[in-house]
């Protein structure tokens, strides 16, 4: 018996990398799962490889209209909404911050930040009213980022809009910590997703010191890979860690302890 047998997992940024990798578990766990990307094509296609009830709606996570949508097809298709994993995000160019162009800065934001705004204020509203009907309430969680807890050079507007995705999972779960949501927060290091490879082409160097360069500030000298990350984003979802929120969860490789 999986730990989310029947239970109603949604997950943006769900055609690669961290969202690819969660889908992954929780269908593994018996989750029904509603998935959302930009990338319409690739969703559809990895949708159809998982052994799990699956709904999908592609779109912009920055258009809060596909966020109401997501809940409300949640709903329409499994009759409710249990968990939550807003992983949908972009990077900046990895340069200072004079060099970040106003309009790049501007979608990062949009994406990052508003996209995790939006996505919680729909999702939240559904699972307090689950929680009022049958007091099952839900779990979410938001992808942060390591560079949300700590400066971050070369990834300067980026760190904000995740220093911002930290500021409204902390806030939110202390609003409805008595209204039966848990509100988590992951945050991982440099991870070897689509991220991690566009820096290495756009850095032209060989990929050893590309990455070199990427983890100089990481204790362990690597990046993570995604099966190091997908089990803390379950641990933060399990319905048996019912009294942990607020948390902001440092899967960093040691950045944090220094």
């Amino acid at each position: 018996m999986g730990r989310f047998d029947g239970k109603t997992v949604l997950i943006t940024g769900a055609a690669g990398g961290l969202g690819r990798g969660a889908a992954k578990a929780f269908a593994a766990e018996g989750a029904r799962l509603v998935l959302s990307d930009l990338d319409e094509p690739t969703l559809r296609s990895f949708a159809e490889t998982l052994d799990a009830e699956t709904a999908v709606l592609a779109g912009n996570i920055a258009d809060e209209a596909l966020s109401q949508a997501l809940v409300a097809l949640a709903v329409e298709r499994f009759g409710r909404l249990d968990v939550a994993v807003n992983n949908a995000g972009i990077v900046q160019s990895f340069v200072r911050l004079p060099q970040v162009a106003s309009e790049e800065a501007r979608r990062v934001i949009e994406i990052d930040l508003l996209g995790v705004f939006y996505a919680m204020k729909h999702q939240i509203q559904q699972m307090e009213r689950q929680f009022k009907a049958d007091g099952k309430g839900g779990a979410i969680v938001n992808i942060a980022s390591a560079a949300g807890l700590g400066g971050a050079p070369k990834l300067s507007i980026y760190a904000a809009a995740k220093h911002g995705v930290v500021g409204l999972t902390r806030s939110a779960a202390i609003e409805y910590a008595s209204k039966g949501l848990r509100i988590n927060a992951v945050c991982p290091a440099h991870t070897r997703t689509a991220m991690v490879d566009s820096f290495v082409r756009v850095s032209g160097a060989p990929e050893a010191d590309a990455l070199a360069e990427l983890t100089r500030g990481v204790p362990m000298r690597r990046v993570a890979e995604v099966d190091e990350i997908t089990p803390v984003i379950l641990f933060a979802a399990d319905p048996a860690n019912s009294f942990m929120t607020g948390h902001t969860l440092a899967v960093d490789g040691g950045v944090g302890a220094i």
